[in-house]
């Protein structure tokens, strides 16, 4: 195992929920999400799972070490629909907070690095 995936958190995961929108920055949080869980930084889960309250997705949940949403536009989608499921105790990135603005914020290595580069230390333990 390397040591970007081990931390003092113990064995429990860390969970990463981005909103993964119809728009630029919805398809940022998405692979900013694949690109931390590749990273070992955490593990992308399902928010559709939240959102229809699957029991699997829920108990696993509960038991996170650390849970990180990533909202691509004010909208918050994904920290509502954690908050609607009872959640409250999570870290919440909102892209256009670090400057990412729906609709003019194109795909690109850089913006993906941006984003990843504000979600990482949220995931710390």
């Amino acid at each position: 195992m390397s040591e970007k995936a081990t931390c003092a958190c113990g064995s429990a995961p860390k969970l990463i929920f981005p909103c993964s929108g119809g728009s630029d920055v919805g398809e940022l949080s998405d692979q900013a999400a694949r690109k931390l869980t590749k990273d070992g930084a955490g593990k992308m889960y399902c928010l559709a799972g939240i959102g229809g309250r699957v029991s699997g997705i829920m108990v696993s949940t509960e038991s996170a070490a650390k849970i990180l949403a990533i909202d691509g536009c004010p909208l918050n989608c994904a920290r509502k629909t954690l908050e609607q499921a009872g959640f409250l105790k999570f870290e919440h990135l909102s892209l256009e907070d670090i400057g990412l603005k729906k609709g003019i914020s194109p795909v690109s290595p850089e913006t993906l690095e941006i984003v990843v580069r504000a979600a990482t230390p949220l995931l710390a333990c």
